[in-house]
């Protein structure tokens, strides 16, 4: 049995249990969200454990190390772009960024305090309408508890890790089909490899500077909201008051360095990963999938639910 089956197996296995443990309620709050991550996280592997992986020719150059793929793609991605043609390994990049993205999560919960952004999420629910008059006590503090709990806080965690992996993989299946549309080669491991290894430098920079900023800046200046993602305003977000003008906002946000550094290693990454893609083809890609991220989210956070942004 290949080992990444094997280790679905037991993901979802163990999954399964906390998911009824949290049901039953023998185990504390949060067991439930934590068992339904890990079920996903393990029948999503175990569905993928069955495409094949591109198999390296006898001349194949050696698989570079987790230290140079990691440190390398930030100073010569088109190398390490290249060696994962051969030896498309993403978890060593999966690990990084799911990393970075808990210890700013978890500094953001510590500095600004769990009662003040259950308390914020809270109001923006209840604004919305969602919660009945006679309800509000007791959500008030199921969202308390949904961020405090220890049990709660490790399974928003995990779930953030598992819900990285599930957009890589769907990002993975769009460069895949753009490939293929434009005539070229790659496989989905080579695809997933590119978008993991694609977004590690943004999210290694965006999360490190954060943490910092978290420090630096005043507590009243930080949003509840908005900053829970990053600190960082790099683009032409600033120029925009979110609550005034969410679309604007929203659209501006996804024109910034970052943003572009993250369309250009990712058009390098499938130039030098895939097999016939050209320079254009992988741009044509890389920027037809920013765009459409960006119209997802002036759709989900500017149109349908724009008091978040407030």
């Amino acid at each position: 049995m290949p080992r990444q089956r094997f280790i679905s197996i037991i993901l979802l296995v163990v999954g399964v249990a906390l998911l009824i443990a949290g049901i039953t309620r023998i185990a504390p709050a949060g067991t439930t969200p934590l068992g339904v991550g890990l079920a996903f996280f393990g029948a999503l592997l175990f569905g993928l454990s069955f495409i094949p992986r591109p198999q390296p020719a006898a001349d194949a150059p050696a698989p570079l190390s987790p230290a140079e793929r990691v440190l390398g793609i930030f100073y010569e991605p088109g190398r390490v772009f290249q060696n994962l043609r051969t030896h498309p390994r993403w978890l060593a990049a999966f690990f990084v960024i799911a990393i970075c993205t808990a210890l700013y999560s978890v500094a953001f919960v510590q500095r600004m305090t769990p009662e003040a952004i259950a308390n914020k999420m809270s109001d923006k629910i209840i604004e919305s309408g969602w919660i009945p008059a006679e309800n509000i006590p007791s959500f008030r503090e199921e969202q308390l508890a949904g961020i405090a709990a220890p049990v709660a806080r490790v399974a928003a965690t995990t779930n953030a890790a598992v819900g990285l992996f599930a957009l890589m993989a769907f990002f993975a299946a769009l460069y895949l089909l753009g490939v293929l549309m434009f005539g070229g080669r790659i496989n989905f491991w080579q695809a997933l490899a590119v978008a993991f290894y694609a977004t590690l430098p943004v999210v290694v920079i965006q999360k490190l500077l954060s943490l910092l900023l978290l420090y630096l800046k005043d507590r009243d200046d930080i949003n509840l909201i908005i900053d829970q993602s990053g600190l960082v305003r790099d683009n032409l977000g600033v120029l925009f008051s979110p609550a005034r003008h969410p679309v604007l906002f929203v659209a501006a946000s996804f024109i910034g360095v970052l943003s572009f550094y993250g369309v250009w290693l990712t058009a390098t990454g499938l130039r030098n990963t895939g097999e016939r893609v050209s320079s254009g083809a992988a741009w044509t890609i890389a920027l037809t999938l920013w765009l459409l991220g960006m119209v997802f989210s002036v759709v989900w956070g500017g149109l349908l639910f724009p008091n978040f942004l407030s």
